[in-house]
């Protein structure tokens, strides 16, 4: 098949083309890679800022790369927001994909109208980036992403997309629970893919001292929970300093992320996710320990009925600080962790088996 991914999220575009490309199909990722992330793509869609200017210069980039848009046997947009151009505006582009190509697909990979819906109107989770139980978190950034994903033309847009295209792929559990529950006639769940090529997996050992190692993005905080996570974890190293330390990084690119990832004993991640992320994962194939997203509908989605690698939390401070607490006055539990965290990845996650997956689906 000749395929064309449209957008990135954590690498996920382009670990999937190195997937399909293996199993022998012709895959083009366009992109802006995924901003200062700078993922690896094939056609450059970048907009430095969100200023008016590239602005223009960035749909000029598009609409130059247009034509090479055609022509596809499947087309998937990584979200309603594929171009670094807000979503209603790239509606036009999204009809014109397909007019010019086979199958449509969009995916489920983040935030958007239907998990907004889902949090806001429903009690299917215990807790999200929106609300636990009946408190809503009222952040800057939670307004401004329901103001244009739960009411604005955003929301709009991700429905017309929904209504006419070929199926929704979600890859986390909250995301395929949202939309399972307002759109199961389109919504297909596949796990992420992670390539372990190239991936130095390490046993890790009891260490004397427990190096966490914590991610932040500056921009993202409160959505990814390092808001809340970060104090708690420097209380923890405050309270035994001969036992743990802290590495923190922000706002590194993916490559230097990876290398600063490689002496930690456990990573923190994903405070209000019930399924681990990219970065969960990656940290995971090396062998570390995840603290965050491990709830029990994650394991039921895939089936997986021994292994429970993930230091699960929920977002209250006082059980994460028990959660670290423990790992640091029991590190001899790290060592069964790692080895879980690392046979986790390889049976669930394997580039390879979930590129299989999307070519089967898209085959249908």
């Amino acid at each position: 098949m000749k395929i064309l991914l449209l957008g990135e999220a954590s690498g996920l575009h382009w670990t999937l083309a190195e997937g399909l490309r293996a199993l022998g199909h012709e895959v083009c990722v366009a992109s802006d890679g995924n901003g200062w992330k700078n993922y690896p793509r094939d056609i450059d869609l970048a907009r430095p800022t969100n200023s008016l200017t590239d602005g223009f210069r960035c749909l000029f980039r598009i609409l130059r790369h247009l034509h090479e848009f055609r022509g596809y046997d499947v087309v998937q947009l990584i979200s309603p927001y594929f171009l670094r151009l807000r979503s209603e505006r790239t509606l036009p582009v999204y009809q014109y994909l397909r007019r010019h190509n086979g199958k449509v697909f969009l995916g489920a990979f983040g935030t958007d109208y239907y998990y907004c819906k889902a949090c806001m109107e429903s009690d299917l989770y215990r807790y999200s980036d929106f609300k636990t139980g009946d408190y809503y978190r009222d952040t800057p950034l939670n307004r401004l992403t329901l103001d244009d994903w739960y009411w604005g033309r955003s929301a709009r847009a991700n429905q017309q997309i929904v209504d006419t295209c070929d199926g929704v792929i979600a890859c986390l559990w909250e995301y395929y629970a949202a939309y399972r529950l307002y759109r199961p006639d389109k919504v297909t769940y596949i796990p992420l893919p992670i390539d372990l090529r190239g991936i130095q997996a390490r046993l890790r050992t009891t260490p004397e001292r427990v190096n966490f190692f914590i991610g932040i993005q500056s921009q993202r905080s409160d959505v990814k929970g390092t808001d809340v996570m970060l104090p708690v974890l420097r209380q923890v190293a405050n309270d035994y300093p001969d036992r743990c330390r802290v590495t923190e990084v922000c706002d590194v690119p993916f490559a230097r992320y990876r290398q600063l990832l490689d002496n930690a004993d456990v990573q923190l991640d994903q405070l209000y996710s019930y399924t681990p992320s990219m970065n969960s994962l990656l940290a995971m194939a090396k062998g570390m320990v995840v603290v965050g997203g491990g709830e029990p509908e994650n394991y039921e989605l895939i089936g997986e009925k021994k292994l429970r690698p993930i230091v699960n939390v929920t977002p209250q401070s006082a059980d994460i600080y028990r959660a670290l607490e423990d790992l640091v006055l029991h590190p001899q539990r790290i060592p069964d962790l790692s080895a879980q965290s690392m046979e986790y990845v390889r049976r669930h996650h394997d580039y390879l088996r979930v590129a299989a997956a999307y070519a089967e689906l898209y085959a249908r």
